[in-house]
């Protein structure tokens, strides 16, 4: 069984709290686009990371300074956004550790696919952006079945706590006989399941420190899940989608 997620945006340089490990499997084929990058004035990676000033300015300096085989920074700790808070990876055990580097894979637009203690440098490049490499045209196109191939050569059970953004890069290339099931984690509105960007976000994280505690090795166990106010809903769900609706009567705030 293995575990998607999506990257953040925002991202940490630390090298003191956890040692990497190893550089990433495709690092070959991210050299090539953060050249591509590093070749482009100001005014095009703005346009392409689609952000203000300010961050712009970071992520240039970045290219200026950077380069992917030193100074790296495990990549579960690397990420700040949302669900990474809710996992919480700084206070995982050794055992949770080891487990989610065995189960846990980062799908990135620079990277392809990253394993926790991938060493990474902080980056900016969205699965989506428009960035074309000689002939080929965007980020889809450049990883193709690159990452879909590396995750079902390990498994043939996909957990999918990914973004539609960064989970079509599997969905598209899945593999006879696989699964992929897709969590989905919403409240149910006038007969319709609607999910919230944001608690979505706290909920992943929080299923990937649940399976991290629980040593799970089967989709079974995450039917298991109970926080954030959550529960595993069977009414709504299939082989392919399991549904966690949250409380009517509780936010995960209380």
């Amino acid at each position: 069984m293995r575990i998607i997620i999506s990257p953040a945006k925002k991202m940490n340089q630390d090298s003191d709290t956890l040692p990497w490990k190893s550089l990433p499997r495709f690092i070959k084929q991210a050299e090539i686009l953060y050249s591509k990058l590093q070749s482009m004035n100001r005014e095009e990676l703005k346009k392409l990371w689609k952000c203000n000033d300010a961050i712009t300015a970071l992520n240039v300096e970045r290219l200026k300074t950077a380069d992917l085989r030193t100074q790296l920074t495990p990549a579960i700790l690397a990420y700040d956004g949302i669900q990474y808070q809710y996992m919480a990876p700084g206070i995982f055990t050794q055992e949770e550790l080891d487990y989610v580097q065995e189960h846990l894979r980062i799908l990135s637009g620079l990277y392809g696919v990253l394993r926790p203690f991938d060493g990474v440098t902080p980056y900016r490049l969205e699965m989506q952006a428009k960035l074309n490499i000689g002939d080929v045209k965007g980020l889809y196109s450049y990883w193709n079945a690159l990452i879909a191939d590396d995750i079902f050569r390990e498994t043939d059970c996909v957990i999918n706590l990914a973004s539609r953004e960064y989970s079509l890069c599997v969905s598209r290339y899945q593999k006879p006989g696989s699964r992929l099931i897709t969590c989905v984690f919403g409240e149910e509105q006038d007969g319709k399941i609607v999910e919230k960007g944001t608690l979505c976000k706290m909920a992943r994280g929080e299923m990937v420190r649940y399976l991290a505690e629980t040593q799970a090795e089967s989709p079974e166990t995450l039917r298991g899940f109970s926080r954030l106010n959550y529960v595993y809903a069977p009414e709504h769900s299939d082989e392919e989608t399991y549904v966690f609706l949250l409380s009517k009567s509780r936010t995960p705030w209380n």
